[in-house]
């Protein structure tokens, strides 16, 4: 007897809850924001550093944005004291 009388709570907090969401899926809407699908996330420079034999380094830098590929390319030289 127990059981049924729980199963009968459960069952009823169950639809309850179920007619509650829903009630909250009829009122939510989507909205389209243009400026947020625009945003794409940045890739890094992508660096292949080389040493030869006698000690020379040497790199091929590769990546979307030209102006990331300048600043490694000024850092790694600065720091490999190249030039």
């Amino acid at each position: 007897m127990q059981k049924i009388i729980f199963l009968l709570i459960i069952s009823i907090i169950f639809w309850g809850s179920t007619s509650v969401l829903s009630a909250d899926k009829d009122s939510f809407q989507f909205k389209k924001q243009p400026e947020i699908q625009q945003v794409k996330p940045k890739k890094p420079v992508k660096i292949k550093l080389k040493r030869s034999a006698d000690g020379k380094y040497t790199w091929e830098l590769t990546g979307d944005d030209v102006d990331e590929i300048v600043r490694a390319d000024k850092r790694l030289k600065k720091l490999l004291k190249v030039e």
